[in-house]
């Protein structure tokens, strides 16, 4: 599998996982459907499944259009689905979803909506994780509760540590200000500051990052308790 990066909107990433052998593919997230277009268009690849994280509009607003267009299915969280347009498929926490090469286990990890999971690819390493785990930071607390974000990223944690990570937004350079700004002493921390600069400066991504990379260097994956991180969270919306 392929896995390309579309930046979308202002600051988000979609992403399409692409079968090079069926020259077929999934897109994860897709904030709006043209830059989406435009890559299988040049590309000619078929469109079959729309994969959301959550029902948060940044990350549905081009499920209609890509539907409409491809013909391909919305997958989402059976509770999400008054909430996820035009959904077609409703999986369920650890449930193995599969179609020909995709093939993807369902974590449930509610925090940042009630709803939010994320697509796990195994076989290819790789976790779509939207907007609980990001680069250095995790999601803010909209709809759960601080004792469910610290275990959904808990499951997060217990991943193979080179597992990739691909989340929801460019939030990475902020997101290291404020774990350097807490955990002064990190070398680990610096030396990727150091690669995120360097990426940004060539107008590269810094996705994806791996779970190794974030236990050592994000500080809300480095907290062991609730309280803490729930203090932590409660610093970084105020940062």
């Amino acid at each position: 599998m392929k896995i390309e990066i579309i930046p979308c909107l202002q600051d988000n990433y979609s992403y399409l996982i692409i079968d090079e052998k069926k020259n077929t593919a999934c897109v994860v997230d897709p904030s709006e459907s043209n830059p989406i277009i435009k890559f299988l268009e040049d590309k000619k690849i078929d469109l079959k499944f729309i994969l959301n994280t959550h029902h948060h509009y940044d990350h549905v607003g081009g499920n209609k259009e890509l539907k409409e267009k491809y013909g391909a299915s919305v997958i989402g969280f059976k509770g999400d689905k008054h909430r996820i347009p035009e959904i077609d498929i409703f999986v369920d926490d650890q449930e193995n979803w599969k179609h020909n090469n995709f093939e993807a286990k369902i974590i449930h990890i509610p925090g940042h909506t009630l709803g939010h999971i994320c697509f796990y690819f195994y076989n290819d390493k790789s976790i779509f994780t939207g907007d609980t785990l990001f680069s250095l930071g995790c999601g803010r607390i909209f709809e759960g509760t601080y004792s469910q974000m610290y275990e959904s990223l808990k499951k997060l944690k217990e991943l193979p540590h080179d597992t990739k990570i691909f989340c929801g937004h460019e939030y990475t350079m902020q997101n290291s200000r404020f774990c350097l700004a807490h955990d002064q002493n990190n070398k680990n921390l610096k030396n990727k500051i150091i690669n995120i600069k360097k990426k940004l400066q060539e107008k590269l991504p810094t996705i994806p990052s791996t779970i190794k990379e974030e236990l050592e260097c994000n500080i809300f994956l480095r907290s062991d308790n609730v309280k803490t991180f729930s203090k932590l969270r409660d610093l970084k919306d105020n940062f």
